[in-house]
């Protein structure tokens, strides 16, 4: 039997099939334009001897073909032949790389596993995938591979020839680079000595997503039609799973967007008079395209109230991007906000899209506000006005469709008599305005605060906590938190993380809420006096039963020592210790 012919057993499932009959598939034909998936061949056969052969495409229905009968030395009609006798090993590459890209996630690894079956398909010494994207100028993305070297090796790639395939959506395949008349102005492939080059569009339905490079320095690796033909069907494989992998990317980031969306907005929790004004004030604004402007202190939830009004907004299905502008230096803000094109700076290697650009049609949120320097103001000022912007060394301006939300610890409007912020960029942003109350304003929600906080961490942790002691409880509404919220959150973590109950108890809590209640001297409600008072006895009484060794207390008492030192700490005991 010749080497490209495959001899596979199956039973025919388009006909009953006669008693002692097999189908054997002879031979795979290479894909092409108008049989894409290839031609295959197959013989009826009885136990005494061949039948008549027909032939098949995938998806038709058998039809006969006019074939001599099979013998071991038989060759299929030349126009009938597959080109070459790899051609049917080339074709099983790919075949057996589609099958494995339903377990290829992301489009780095997916452009690996290309260029991996490319080079094994191909007689090239270097491939290169590179991909484009709307938006961006150039290659957004390009990985490349070196049969010698191995993977992620950067390939000097032919603009000439790669600008020609973006151009025409076509192939291009030169067999002899070198004496070729049409690459006399392609110096990088002269330089190199570049023998063949073959390069072809990855495109579907139309659109070009990128473009498959070749090449080959040696004349023994000749590129010729039929690896233009293989190269080309896995494009298309390839054009197909990278819009897939795209489409997979854009699902996954818009999962994740919803999923901490619906946690953060859950995480408003509060049944106060203050609160609910806030929870008022949401379902006012949310459907408007106002500019807001949210004041109050750090902690207090300013961030939540903004996701909370992208969330019951029109443009909940779009991004929701957050600045913190404290948080980022002056030089680098601008590229942050507004992008930069590729050459702006030092280090601007390629086009980048600013966080106003990427949240095109959704809401940006702008923390801190207040910490803007004067410059960046004025240009963040032209952009509420113009509703345009420039990235940072480009001239085109570029349209923007955001609603904006702002907020700031600062008084701004003194700030504007001062002169530290703009007063008009103050008037522009303070279309619609609230002030976050403190969580020392609403003591009522710090009990509400609490248990939820304890339930999500002990989740986080794998630690059952059952609740909160009385006592603990008084001690987290007496405090103030200066830390608002956010401090809150952090003590109940701690509380999770070190407590050796079910029940978070005050020693639990940070020493400086301790010390507080400790010196205001003033229990909340009696249940937490009595409970006190009655730790203070026991806690003596295991003291002076050990002689004022508080190792030995701790043993009596059934707790770990550092345990013991809290609890006094906490109840601002000063009994003698052993000397």
């Amino acid at each position: 039997m010749t080497p490209w012919y495959r001899v596979d057993t199956a039973l025919s499932a388009r006909r009953p099939r006669p008693s002692g009959c097999w189908i054997w598939k002879v031979a795979t034909t290479p894909s092409s334009a108008a049989c894409p998936y290839g031609r295959e061949f197959w013989y009826p056969a009885t136990r005494s001897g061949w039948a008549t052969p027909f032939s098949c495409s995938r998806g038709q229905e058998v039809k006969p073909a006019p074939i001599p009968p099979f013998s071991s030395t038989h060759r299929l009609p030349r126009e009938q032949r597959p080109s070459s006798c790899g051609t049917v090993r080339d074709l099983n590459v790919l075949l057996d790389f589609s099958r494995t890209l339903n377990s290829v996630r992301g489009l780095a690894a997916l452009q690996e596993k290309v260029l991996e079956a490319v080079l094994e398909a191909v007689p090239a010494d270097q491939a290169a995938i590179l991909l484009t994207e709307d938006g961006v100028d150039g290659f957004s993305s390009i990985v490349g591979r070196d049969r010698r070297l191995g993977a992620n090796q950067p390939i000097r790639a032919s603009q000439t020839i790669l600008n020609r395939v973006l151009k025409e959506s076509l192939a291009v395949l030169s067999s002899d680079v070198q004496s070729d008349d049409s690459y006399r102005d392609a110096e990088s492939l002269l330089e190199r000595r570049v023998h063949s080059v073959l390069a072809v569009p990855l495109e579907v339905r139309g659109k070009v997503l990128g473009v498959m490079y070749l090449e080959a320095s040696s004349p023994g690796s000749r590129f010729d039609s039929d690896l233009l033909q293989v190269a080309t069907t896995l494009g298309n494989i390839t054009a197909l799973a990278i819009e897939n992998a795209r489409h997979l990317e854009r699902l996954d980031g818009e999962n994740r967007r919803l999923h901490e969306e619906l946690n953060i907005h859950h995480s408003m929790v509060g049944e106060s008079k203050a609160m609910r004004e806030v929870y008022e004030f949401v379902s006012r604004v949310a459907g408007r395209d106002s500019t807001v402007l949210i004041s109050g202190e750090s902690g207090t939830g300013k961030e939540l109230v903004a996701r909370a009004v992208h969330m019951n907004s029109p443009r909940v299905d779009k991004p929701f991007v957050a600045i913190n502008c404290a948080a980022i230096t002056e030089t680098l803000l601008e590229s942050e906000l507004f992008g930069h094109e590729r050459g702006a700076f030092t280090g601007a290697v390629a086009q980048k899209k600013g966080k106003l650009e990427v949240a095109e049609g959704g809401t940006v949120f702008l923390d801190e506000i207040g910490e803007l320097a004067l410059a960046m103001q004025a240009k963040l000022l032209r952009v509420l006005q113009e509703r345009e912007f420039e990235r940072v060394g480009g001239t085109r301006p570029i349209k923007l469709d955001v609603r904006l939300i702002a907020a700031t610890n600062r008084d701004l409007k003194e700030a504007s008599r001062t002169g530290t912020f703009r007063s008009d960029l103050y008037y522009r942003l303070n279309v619609v305005s609230l002030q976050m109350p403190a969580l020392r304003e609403r003591r009522e929600d710090i009990p509400l605060l609490a248990a939820f906080f304890a339930a999500q961490h002990s989740e986080k942790v794998k630690r059952r906590v059952a609740g909160i002691s009385p006592e603990a409880q008084a001690c987290l509404t007496r405090y103030d938190w200066p830390g608002n919220v956010r401090e809150l959150e952090n003590a109940i973590e701690r509380a999770v993380v070190l407590g050796s109950t079910e029940v978070i108890l005050a020693e639990d809590l940070p020493d400086s809420i301790l010390e507080e209640t400790a010196a205001s001297g003033q229990p909340v409600n009696a249940l937490a006096e009595g409970i006190r008072e009655a730790k203070k006895v026991l806690i003596e009484r295991a003291i002076e039963q050990a002689n004022g060794n508080y190792t030995e207390a701790a043993k009596i008492l059934g707790v770990h020592a550092n345990h013991l030192f809290r609890l006094i700490r906490t109840l601002n005991l000063k009994p003698k210790r052993a000397r």
